[in-house]
């Protein structure tokens, strides 16, 4: 029976590369987007290159993952995809919540917050305890979340961006902590700057932010998805099943070079 993965926000960037390379390796796909317009075209397009790649054994949902009722409602679908097996892989790669500063003009509220902790944070802890009780998760299952160079430095419109990923951090921590003793690890993966659609989200400036990371980043360039794709998959080998409860980079040294 093969392996399969569970992504969080799959239809591009990180999370659609990463589908690809995992697909490329005979792993099937199961994957949640949020798209609509251009970007549901683009994850349509996604899932028939994975299909395509991996003989078909790919299925996307277009709906809010961060919803408890979704969950509880695909979780079951899941199982039947995967014959009740255990997961390979969940990885959180949901890319969406309030891009502000907490003062001026418009400043964040707790509508916002809220919305974006539970998105980009604590809906993995849900994923991840819905899953495990399901027995979804099990002896070598790898759980990943993504996180950024904002998890410790502050900049313009980042600051609910950086309270989630603070907390997925520690709930990422905590989980692989308290589940460790099953077989189960859970680990961050910090990206660097990275010119992905979710980039074009937090700031107008962002073209600014590549050139000046392209600078300051030991190998002169940004960090692509594959770059993200690659190292997870490293990390879904054998050899890695005493890596846990830890931040990981694939930056090319980004996060020890400074600021800009």
């Amino acid at each position: 029976m093969s392996e399969w993965a569970l992504i969080l926000g799959c239809s591009a960037g990180h999370g659609g590369a990463t589908a690809k390379k995992l697909a490329e390796q005979g792993y099937g796909i199961v994957g949640f987007h949020f798209d609509r317009g251009e970007m549901k075209l683009e994850a349509e397009k996604t899932k028939e290159e994975i299909s395509n790649l991996n003989g078909g054994k790919v299925k996307f949902w277009n709906t809010n993952a961060a919803s408890l009722d979704a969950m509880d409602k695909y979780i079951p679908q899941i199982i039947e995809l995967t014959g009740g097996a255990s997961l390979k892989l969940l990885l959180h790669s949901i890319a969406f919540g309030t891009t502000t500063n907490f003062f001026g003009e418009q400043p964040a509220t707790q509508k916002q917050m809220d919305m974006t902790v539970h998105v980009m944070g604590n809906s993995l802890l849900y994923w991840t305890q819905k899953l495990f009780n399901m027995q979804l998760l099990g002896d070598g299952s790898r759980i990943l979340g993504l996180t950024s160079e904002g998890n410790y430095l502050a900049m313009d419109g980042y600051g609910p961006v950086s309270v989630a990923k603070v907390a997925m951090e520690a709930i990422i921590r905590q989980i692989g902590w308290e589940l460790g003793r099953y077989g189960i690890t859970a680990n961050s993966l910090q990206a660097g700057i990275t010119p992905t659609r979710a980039l074009t989200k937090i700031t107008d400036n962002w073209e600014d932010w590549v050139q000046k990371t392209k600078k300051r980043n030991p190998m002169k360039r940004t960090t692509t998805p594959n770059d993200i794709a690659n190292t997870i998959s490293l990390l879904l080998k054998q050899e890695a099943d005493f890596i846990n409860c830890s931040i990981i980079y694939c930056d090319g040294g980004e996060h020890r070079s400074g600021t800009f």
